[in-house]
């Protein structure tokens, strides 16, 4: 689909027509009421907790309960913020590791002359209260004018923060800063929070459209041609992302942002010339999915919102929801990428002034009301209520333990599912009876990623989803590779443990395939035992030797270790080999595996029996940029076939490369970490 957009010229559709399901608002929290709300967030650390951003200078946190009567100050920074108008405190994000470095971005204007900010921040030990002082400014620029600061920042799928700006303001972009790339006026910019670069408290995504131009244009830059882009948003299936950009005179317009793309500001208002207002050339330029006139039918300042992912409002799933600040007009958009866009209109007049959407960690959508401060949200249609604030309670290495809130009265039970990360398919796997809210799955294994989501179900009717949630069960034993060295007729096996539990230890397999002995010893059997440590954080080293028969030693021999708990569950490592056959003739880089991999993959490379001896061997592990990021080996090798282990913990998501070096001889594959 993404292509389709690519290089499509989509028509554009500008009528609305009236849905037939009644679709009405409410208000989510009655007991609270906010100053000027511009932006509702949660921060993906499953606290199930919302910020709201008010424009003065203030967050706002509290949990996510209809009957909350309070809310908390988790950032106040109303001295530095200059409000008023559009400008103000913009925009807020929680970084895509919150939970463990605590940081979090807004976008805000202020000083004199006016700049727009974009500054990182980081929680205290309060998770409801930030500090004020751990301010690191990454962005600022100067806006010409009061008007047309957009504000939206958010972190992409690609783990990169995405920023919209506006054109620098006044009316009619006299500065022609939405087509000129070397201004950060008028553009999507995305930036790298988690590098530096120079100067910059951030570095560029080495695939940004001007990354390292010779042109003097801003490498910030990942879309061009906007006026004022009020809300984006990223659609977590499709990964598309959803721009709102307010118009000039006439036209209010809807795009889908690319890598690169000119979206015609100020050239074109729409898919309409505005400057010149005919004949204007549009080649090059991307035109909007969806937009609509300024008149009674329409509205006069777009406001973006959220595709609907929710559980609790079926028929608005896969619409892109978004709103009109001054018809009070809210509408549902249906575009798959090929056919022209739909758009349906929800709520003729919700009486109220829409400044923002939001969602919770369940992607049910909020409404920030700036004319009276309130947060509303759908009223749900679903006839079972969905189960909500799924959590992991207990990881073991042979059991998960699920828990819920039930949110409905009037269910049957609740259906279990669960799917492995990177498989499409969710698989039901159990049911609960009414009113259960807790569930222990004992047909898990250990050291898989799985991932669960639950739903309420009676005689007629299924419920929504819930969160899903994600666990990596308990490793027993985390430990190194098993490797094997050779002496006559002895092989060494040798590994190490980092940290054990409840281990018993482990047995010791072998299978030996050679000509003569291929029908005897062609499966695994048991050679031996060596005791495990229990349960400890220290790291350990094992050995065990495998005396071998001479007429062993013409073939391959596979051994392997079955790790065992005390309670009897296991789990099997790879087989590690020796071959006695054949030596590699030349070196081999093979390709990693899994690939892509989160956070640990394998990289087999093969040593030649004749190279050089006292011959060094390089493994090396290099960013896109070029730099090195992990020396996974230095030192001379034996000649046969070695595996290596690396850890991308550490890492962002992103393409890396590694390397194997001896001497002349390089060669280098490419590999995917994805979080």
């Amino acid at each position: 689909m993404r292509r389709a957009i690519a290089f499509m010229i989509i028509a554009i559709h500008s009528l609305t027509c009236n849905v037939t399901a009644q679709t009405t608002i409410q208000v989510a929290f009655p007991n609270l009421t906010f100053n000027q709300p511009v932006d509702i967030q949660h921060a993906g650390d499953n606290s199930d907790r919302l910020f709201v951003v008010s424009q003065s200078g203030t967050i706002s946190v509290f949990q996510n309960d209809p009957n909350v009567t309070s809310a908390k100050v988790f950032l106040n920074i109303t001295d530095i913020v200059v409000s008023g108008g559009e400008r103000g405190l913009l925009g807020l994000a929680f970084h895509p590791d919150y939970e463990n470095n605590g940081y979090f971005y807004i976008n805000y204007t202020g000083g004199s002359p006016l700049k727009t900010f974009v500054s990182r921040f980081q929680v205290s030990t309060n998770p409801d209260s930030a500090i004020k002082s751990s301010e690191l400014v990454l962005i600022s620029f100067t806006q010409p004018y009061t008007n047309h600061n957009g504000g939206q920042v958010s972190f992409g799928p690609d783990g990169y923060l995405y920023i919209a700006t506006g054109d620098g303001g006044s009316g009619g972009d006299p500065q022609s800063n939405g087509q000129n790339k070397s201004v950060l006026l008028g553009k999507i910019l995305r930036i790298d929070v988690n590098g530096t670069s120079g100067s910059n408290n951030y570095s560029i995504p080495a695939d940004n459209p001007f990354a390292n131009n010779l042109s003097g244009w801003r490498e910030e830059i990942f879309a061009y041609g906007l006026r004022n882009p009020w809300r984006f948003s990223f659609d977590p299936v499709t990964n598309w992302n959803w721009c709102a950009d307010v118009g000039q005179n006439v036209w209010e317009e809807i795009n889908i942002i690319q890598n690169g793309k000119n979206y015609g500001w100020k050239i074109m208002e729409g898919a309409h010339c505005y400057s010149p207002s005919t004949g204007c050339d549009t080649s090059g330029l991307t035109f909007p999915i969806f937009e609509y006139a300024h008149n009674s039918a329409g509205g006069y300042s777009v406001t973006g919102g959220f595709v609907y992912r929710g559980p609790n409002v079926p028929q608005l799933y896969g619409k892109y929801i978004y709103a009109d600040y001054v018809s009070q007009k809210i509408w549902g958009l249906t575009y798959d990428g090929v056919n022209q866009a739909v758009n349906e209109l929800l709520i003729n007049s919700a009486g109220i002034g829409i400044s923002s959407f939001g969602v919770d960690q369940y992607n049910e959508l909020f409404i920030c009301a700036l004319s009276n401060g309130k947060i509303y949200k759908f009223t749900p249609t679903a006839q079972i209520i969905s189960p909500t604030a799924l959590r992991i309670v207990s990881n073991l290495a042979s059991s998960v333990t699920l828990q819920w809130i039930d949110n409905s009265n009037n269910e049957s039970g609740f259906v279990i599912e669960r799917k492995i990360v990177g498989q499409n398919e969710y698989t039901s796997i159990d049911s609960t009876l009414a009113n259960i809210n807790e569930y222990e799955d004992t047909s898990v294994s250990p050291e898989t990623n799985y991932i669960y989501r639950i739903r309420a179900y009676n005689s007629t009717s299924f419920s929504g989803y819930s969160n899903e949630v994600t666990v990596f069960t308990l490793v027993p034993v985390e430990m190194g590779s098993l490797n094997l060295k050779q002496n006559e007729n002895k092989v060494f096996l040798n590994w190490t443990t980092f940290s054990e539990t409840n281990n018993k230890g482990f047995e010791v397999f072998r299978m030996i395939q050679n000509d003569e002995t291929h029908n005897k010893f062609g499966i695994f059997s048991l050679i031996g035992f060596v005791q495990g440590k229990g349960t400890t954080t220290s790291k350990n080293d094992y050995k065990f030797i495998d005396n071998l028969d001479q007429q062993f030693l013409s073939g391959k021999v596979f051994y392997k270790l079955k790790q065992i708990d005390y309670n009897g569950n296991y789990v099997f490592t790879d087989a590690a080999v020796l071959d006695f056959m054949s030596s590699p003739q030349s070196f081999e880089l093979f390709q990693n595996f899994p690939n892509p991999f989160n956070p640990v993959t394998k990289i087999k490379f093969a040593v030649p029996s004749d190279l050089e001896k006292g011959s060094v061997i390089s493994l090396k592990v290099y960013d896109v940029l070029g730099n090195e990021v992990a020396a996974l080996v230095n030192e001379i090798k034996p000649t046969g076939i070695h595996t290596i282990e690396f850890d991308g913990s550490k890492l962002t998501s992103g393409i890396y490369f590694y390397k194997l070096q001896s001497g002349d001889f390089k060669i280098s594959k490419k590999l995917l970490l994805l979080k």
